[in-house]
């Protein structure tokens, strides 16, 4: 890597893509670093504390609560460039990433970080995205928020049983981490918050289905975690329905299979937590590089996190590919403070830290309002002890003292009260996500043509002519 020590006449540039839980801690160590320029670049203008997005979409917490604005982060940190654009990507041979707002942006770099997560995958089924939304964004948070409160506004108003009954069943696809707690907050939602606002309908008939093909939930727990899970789930109302494989999709519900027997389900909202994909930075980044990737698009990195070939490249979070390394925030939170050390010991020319190594503190799943399970440092613990060492952990990550504080009083009310204050149906959330990016992306254009566009010529001046 060229560069190993900053100059007086040019400080080491250093580029980050993405600003979740691995780009904002390697942002932050970087910072402390002198003769550092940081530019961290997201699409959009908040760090997501993704862990607890369900909640937003089931109207625990409000979406200020778990993404503050990136800017507020580094108001202090003078060294710490923040840009709202869209990376499209790498010339690696030149040093430049390739971004897109309004204009076009070319952004070199001498060490590049790239922290760009993970989406949805649906295993080759990509069609069943506009009728089983996933949630990774704030904005799908918000959009399945305002599909799950129309549920019970639109069965209010059926006309008959069978489609009171569609739009009161709720099919969570996913048995992991992610469905578990979605529907423990479902069920809640039915069976607690919403039980006598309504006048025609029985919120406590709603259906919660839980789906998965494989024969257990919560699968990287103990054995002992889980059937604690599947219990604690079944007593507040959910069903699940494990060994079922989803093979289609539709606006009227999904199709299920068991064995050798396909049935139908009946359900107005489908909710997919099945599976997820890397960004498509991952393959630009192997494209680029001549290296590869995996089924689930996870990029190949050498021990140090760093590109084969591209010892100034990192990659780090959801879009690498790390043996025995799951996919949460933890990891990422690790390997964003492992690079920044990296890159401290190569500008200062000392020896480089000894290849990373995750250091696995535990897993954790909320069920329900005082329900959860844990294992905390091999201790497997679960109820209302779980709950508690769930929501300490959880505040101890959650960026700024003002939004812990928020939460700490939101989730004491939810759990002493029955109401929920965000519960705001959104037309604007109802518009699919593709839609909302393809009419971003033609605005950008229009705008970018507008810029580039040759002035246009001064009228020929007008002669009045009077007739008759």
């Amino acid at each position: 890597m060229s560069g190993n020590t900053t100059s007086s006449e040019r400080r080491h540039r250093v580029v980050i893509v993405g600003g979740g839980f691995g780009g904002v801690r390697a942002a932050k160590a970087l910072s402390r670093i002198p003769g550092v320029e940081i530019t961290l670049v997201d699409r959009t203008n908040h760090h997501l504390f993704q862990p607890l997005l369900y909640q937003v979409a089931t109207g625990v917490l409000s979406p200020g609560q778990v993404a503050p604005a990136l800017r507020s982060l580094f108001r202090r940190r003078r060294g710490v460039r923040v840009l709202l654009a869209e990376v499209r990507s790498f010339d690696l041979q030149n040093r430049i990433v390739h971004a897109i707002s309004e204009h076009d942006l070319e952004l070199p770099y001498d060490t590049l970080i790239v922290a760009a997560g993970a989406t949805h995958s649906y295993f080759g089924h990509d069609e069943w995205s506009q009728f089983a939304p996933g949630m990774k964004t704030l904005d799908d948070a918000n959009r399945l928020r305002t599909r799950i409160l129309s549920a019970f506004e639109l069965a209010e108003q059926a006309e008959n049983d069978a489609e009171r009954d569609a739009w009161l069943t709720f099919a969570i696809v996913g048995a992991g981490p992610t469905g578990v707690e979605l529907a423990g907050q479902v069920a809640v939602l039915a069976r607690r918050i919403l039980r006598d606002e309504y006048r025609t309908i029985d919120t406590n008939r709603a259906r919660i289905l839980l789906l998965d093909a494989v024969p257990t939930v919560l699968g990287p727990f103990p054995e002992k975690l889980r059937k604690r899970a599947e219990r604690d789930l079944r007593d507040m109302g959910v069903e699940p329905q494990l060994g079922a494989m989803v093979v289609n999709i539709d606006e009227d519900g999904l199709d299920v299979k068991e064995g050798d027997v396909t049935r139908r389900i009946h359900a107005k909202t489908v909710v997919w937590a099945a599976g997820v994909k890397a960004s498509p930075l991952a393959a630009a980044l192997a494209q680029g590089a001549g290296g590869d990737v995996d089924r689930a698009g996870r990029l190949m990195v050498d021990p140090d996190l760093t590109l084969p070939g591209h010892s100034e490249v990192f990659a780090i979070g959801d879009m690498i590919a790390l043996k025995d390394v799951p996919g949460t925030a933890q990891p990422a939170i690790q390997e964003g403070k492992y690079v920044a050390r990296v890159v401290a010991a190569r500008l200062a020319g000392k020896p480089a830290p000894p290849p990373f190594e995750y250091n696995d503190l535990g897993t954790m799943a909320v069920i329900g309002r005082t329900r959860a399970v844990a294992e905390i440092f091999g201790w497997k613990v679960a109820g209302f002890l779980a709950f508690l060492i769930w929501g300490v952990i959880h505040l101890a990550y959650l960026i700024g003292w003002g939004n812990r504080f928020e939460a700490v009083v939101r989730w004491m009310w939810t759990i002493l009260a029955r109401n929920r204050r965000e519960r705001l149906i959104s037309i604007v959330s109802l518009v699919p996500e593709e839609t909302a990016r393809a009419e971003i992306e033609a605005w950008r254009e229009r705008h970018r043509e507008a810029h580039h566009a040759e002035p246009k010529p001064a009228p020929e001046p007008v002669t009045e002519v009077t007739v008759g």
